[in-house]
């Protein structure tokens, strides 16, 4: 829902009726994931998407009804009936989606209070009930150090805001399930809790073309972009309109005074010793969840040597992506952008880099897991 904030606070301002559906389960293979968000207004204006097409048009019906009758509601949908002309999944999966409206004051602050707190960059769960022995729609915003909305009943609310205090450490979407007086090991109640973490980081470290469009592909992504660069010619604003700072230092310096956790990617683009050498050193110590580097195979294996004289370890190095990004032929820094986000993204959910057409199985993939220490 993060994407659609800007139009949601747009509507609550205007005093807007509206109905949210939102994505709270999924089986098998689906085109979006939990928290994936449609929003439908009263006059039939449309924003998001719950399944990229397949099922919008009878979630539109569900909603609008919702916006009538004031009532939450659960529907799941499966592989598409084609005889009945029933809306459906053409992938196989199933999807479960609660549409709820928000129509009163009280859910217009609450979402307001979501919008501000995201917009903030605070990290905040959202938990919805979504079937069982509470009140269906029901919400409960959790912090880190409180709490707004109740789920209706005070143990389900405490053991809920322990769960989705948990869920936010670990930037985790989920459904969790309660007794109704939040009991353990019991499933009278469901909830869906969303957290919504500040957006990962991407440090972009060298001031070139290169540097330029993947700082632009970086904050599509979603990531808070930085580039660092040394030369105070090349860091500039001007050069870099789409990253969210631009730092003028030598990068291994500003690496080790910044915070750089376990969603954080380097992408090292300056492709010069005296700069990627201490840098990669120092970034390999880390916990980042992605390290990169450019250069041709020549300069990789010099860079390899350099870096084990300066102490790192085989393990270390192995967790060094270098040369960069994946093989797509890339000749231009926008072609190369795109290799370096793809094998990024790779690394992330642990996809084969592959054509989808040589392969068989489910396409979407489980985030990877990875042992304790860095990566």
């Amino acid at each position: 829902m993060r994407e659609l904030l800007s139009e949601l606070r747009a509507w609550q301002a205007a005093g807007t009726p509206f109905a949210l559906a939102t994505v709270v389960a999924v089986r098998g293979s689906a085109p979006r994931a939990p928290g994936a968000t449609m929003a439908v207004t009263a006059d039939g204006t449309v924003a998001g998407s719950v399944s990229g097409g397949c099922v919008e048009s009878d979630v539109y019906e569900v909603a609008t009804e919702t916006l009538t009758t004031g009532e939450t509601q659960l529907r799941t949908y499966g592989i598409s009936d084609d005889e009945a002309f029933g809306a459906g999944l053409t992938c196989g999966g199933t999807i479960d989606v609660l549409i709820r409206p928000c129509v009163t004051a009280a859910d217009r602050d609450g979402l307001r209070e979501l919008a501000d707190l995201v917009a903030a960059g605070e990290p905040v769960a959202l938990a919805t009930v979504v079937s069982g022995a509470a009140p269906p729609g029901a919400r409960r915003l959790v912090l880190g150090g409180r709490t707004s909305g109740s789920l209706g009943e005070e143990g389900l609310d405490a053991a809920v805001t322990d769960d989705a205090r948990g869920l936010l450490a670990q930037g985790a979407t989920g459904t969790v399930r309660y007794g109704p007086r939040g009991e353990r090991r019991m499933q009278d109640v469901t909830v869906f809790v969303q957290t919504y973490a500040p957006a990962p980081r991407m440090l972009v470290f060298g001031a070139i073309d290169h540097a330029a469009a993947t700082a632009r592909i970086g904050a599509f992504l979603g990531y808070r972009v930085t580039v660092c660069d040394a030369r105070p010619a090349f860091a500039t604003r001007e050069r870099f309109p789409t990253a969210d700072e631009v730092v003028c230092a030598w990068p291994h310096t500003y690496l080790e005074s910044t915070r750089v956790d376990g969603r954080t990617v380097v992408c090292v683009l300056t492709h010069d010793p005296k700069f990627d050498v201490p840098l990669l050193a120092a970034a390999l110590r880390t916990p980042a969840a992605y390290i990169g580097a450019m250069g041709s195979r020549r300069t990789h294996a010099d860079r390899i040597a350099r870096l084990r004289e300066a102490g790192v370890d085989e393990a270390g190095l192995s967790r060094l992506a270098s040369p960069v990004g994946l093989d797509l032929g890339a000749r231009t820094p926008e072609e190369t952008a795109v290799s370096i986000a793809a094998e990024i993204i790779q690394h992330r959910w642990g996809g084969t880099g592959r054509p989808l057409g040589e392969l068989t199985g489910t396409i979407h993939h489980a985030p990877v897991t990875r042992g304790p220490g860095p990566g």
